[in-house]
């Protein structure tokens, strides 16, 4: 489905720094997220875990700026894991996004009409 412009075209040197942004977000959040999760992780550890995933998520909220995306216009798969990850840093770190962009970013996707009919199927709070 090209049409729909969930990812850069295939060949392209955008489709290449989409799928860098992809490992990031896998790597650097989804997996960094995971002692947050775990009842045995020590609270030293916690805060060191929240400690390195505000420097991620503080250059992810950079990268975002003030464009509507990730990727400008486009709502891309890369929102949609990106909405996952700071929905999860939301409900176990229990603490705002850091700085200026990631909260209005988050609400942006929030208010998409298929994402909150996701949330009420899944019976999930925004």
């Amino acid at each position: 489905m090209p049409d729909k412009r969930l990812a850069p075209p295939a060949g392209t040197f955008e489709r290449l720094r989409f799928a860098e942004m992809l490992v990031f977000i896998a790597t650097e959040l989804h997996k960094g997220l995971s002692p947050l999760y775990n009842p045995k992780a020590s609270d030293e550890l916690k805060a060191s875990v929240k400690e390195r995933l505000v420097k991620r998520l503080t250059w992810l909220g950079e990268q975002v700026g003030t464009k509507k995306y990730l990727y400008g216009d486009d709502f891309t798969v890369a929102d949609g894991y990106l909405f996952y990850c700071l929905r999860g840093w939301k409900r176990v770190a229990k603490e705002e996004l850091p700085g200026p962009y990631l909260s209005s970013y988050h609400g942006r996707i929030i208010e998409r009409p298929s994402v909150l009919a996701v949330l009420a199927a899944e019976k999930l709070d925004p």
